[in-house]
């Protein structure tokens, strides 16, 4: 006689793997908007301690009120090789010589 899987085996397995997944998929949500926050946080620092390098070298904070203008700034006097993009659900921003993030809408 053959062995095989009833219909409530099967039934019971894919419920308890939807539960599982319910528990488990939040769990790996939240630790990647964890790790972007992350990011967000030690890119800003990083640019405000070069923008602070920038004035102590130029006498004066770099021009401009736009994110990417000011990083250009900073990257076209060699103060920085590239920008930092801002992580997914986050933007970036400058003004009155501080960068400073923001969740984006």
């Amino acid at each position: 006689m053959k062995s095989a899987f009833t219909l409530i085996e099967i039934l019971i397995v894919v419920i308890l793997l939807g539960i599982l997944a319910a528990v488990v998929v939040p769990q790996f949500v939240d630790s990647a908007d964890s790790v972007n926050l992350g990011k967000a946080k030690t890119d800003i620092s990083t640019l405000n301690s070069v923008v602070e390098h920038y004035r102590v070298s130029n006498g004066a904070y770099p021009t401009g009120t736009v994110y990417a203008t000011a990083a250009g700034v900073l990257s076209t006097a060699n103060f920085i090789q590239d920008a930092p993009e801002a992580p997914d659900g986050y933007t970036y921003s400058y003004a009155s010589g501080k960068f400073s993030y923001a969740e984006a809408e």
